[in-house]
């Protein structure tokens, strides 16, 4: 068999590497894990996700993937969005202060989870994939699977949140899944064999 182009996925965020293994596995790409440790300075999803590849890239000489995503809730502006995993320095402690600022607001909690795709390859323009699910905040932890907000996000039509969804289940309806498909519905990813750096192999 012969080798497959490298793909790096630049975050240090297993849960991220994870759902990217899944989300990918078709895709006809060796996944590598590789932590750029980027300061997310950009003002957009776009923008952190495009430090976060080209700095890979940068770095490995292989393509790679960066992505930046966030929760954004219809009562409080879209926050915390951009800020989304800076609330705490844990998933429990993101949670309890979103949950702290939503307290006396009037529940359905309005919410969508976004997530912008980067692919930086050498030689041609950094692009772009992004996808989004609706949904709402729920008051309480529902769940212990997923990572980030996915306990108190709730998927409209499916009484679950994504803390409370297999892989294969929330990979239909996640921002991150859609993301993923557009990505791979653009052939970039078909197209990596004629540009890969065949010394990284």
């Amino acid at each position: 068999m012969p080798d497959r182009p490298r793909l790096v996925i630049a975050t240090g965020n297993a849960g991220k590497i994870g759902e990217y293994r899944e989300l990918l596995a078709n895709a006809g790409v060796e996944l590598v894990a590789f932590d750029t440790e980027v300061d997310e300075a950009g003002e957009t999803y776009s923008e952190n996700a495009r430090l976060k590849a080209e700095a890979a890239l940068s770095k490995s000489g292989l393509p790679s993937l960066g992505d930046d995503s966030g929760l954004e809730v219809e009562a409080l502006g879209g926050f915390p969005g951009l800020k989304s995993a800076r609330l705490g320095p844990t998933q429990k402690e993101r949670t309890a202060e979103l949950l702290r600022r939503l307290q006396g607001v009037p529940r359905p909690w309005k919410a969508r989870f976004v997530c912008v795709i980067a692919l930086a390859v050498a030689g041609r323009d950094t692009r772009f994939f992004e996808g989004e699910c609706r949904g709402e905040v729920v008051p309480e932890w529902r769940g212990e699977a997923g990572f980030g907000y996915d306990p108190i996000f709730l998927v409209p039509g499916t009484g679950k949140t994504f803390g409370e969804m297999p892989p294969e289940e929330k990979r239909r309806y996640s921002h991150r899944a859609a993301a993923a498909r557009a990505l791979l519905q653009s052939g970039a990813l078909s197209e990596l064999s004629a540009s890969i750096d065949k010394r990284g192999r």
